[in-house]
């Protein structure tokens, strides 16, 4: 028999066994495996298509290289933001430009301006797609443009480049074309509407 001196030591060495004992996985799992949760990556690349008036264009988006562009860029896409825009600037030899102007030439209002991701590696080559901005290099929200041609002098400028167009330049091209003039206090802005039907994210095209 144990003295309760003896009883409350052995009590204690127990309590300290079960406490060092290692913890096996459970769920079917074996002796010594560890079973984690697998962490749910985003995908570095994503596809919107942009529905317009003259055809549709399907974009890639490149998250990894500019993360804040493309999520501030979808955040607006998922809220339809651009539903019956329009492309409301287009100079045939640079760019063409839409960012929630109306036919009636009214802005849209966004939300906060982001940081400027002008340093990520991606250039303003044509059929990149980039954000606008005013004077100030963090100010960019709702606007974004399509290069028509490469227009490298714009990464100087530090203007952020967030993917490219992977299906639909011809559009982009036919878009170019339309004739301009001013509108309000809009100046090159096609005379004849060029529509933004909607904006949706989708998969990459099958070749």
């Amino acid at each position: 028999m144990f003295s309760d001196v003896s009883k409350k030591v052995l009590g204690f060495f127990i309590i300290i066994m079960v406490l060092s004992m290692p913890v096996f996985a459970q769920e079917g799992g074996t002796k010594g495996d560890k079973k984690e949760a697998p962490v749910a990556k985003e995908n570095p690349l994503e596809y919107i298509r942009i529905e317009t008036s003259m055809g549709n264009v399907v974009v890639e988006l490149n998250r990894e290289k500019a993360p804040l562009s493309v999520a501030n860029f979808l955040n607006y896409v998922d809220k339809n933001f651009y539903d019956n825009t329009i492309f409301h600037r287009i100079i045939s030899n640079f760019m063409i430009q839409a960012g929630g102007v109306t036919s009636d030439m009214e802005q849209k209002p966004g939300g906060k301006p982001i940081e400027n991701e002008c340093k990520n590696g991606l250039k303003n080559a044509r059929g990149t797609i980039a954000m606008g901005r005013t004077n100030d290099l963090n100010s960019a929200t709702t606007h974004f443009y399509i290069n028509v041609k490469d227009n490298f002098n714009l990464d100087g400028a530090c203007y952020a480049v967030f993917g490219q167009v992977i299906d639909g330049m011809d559009i982009v091209d036919k878009i170019k074309m339309v004739k301009t003039g001013t509108k309000r206090s809009f100046r090159d802005a096609p005379l004849e509407d060029v529509i933004i039907k909607t904006i949706v994210r989708t998969e990459k095209p099958k070749k």
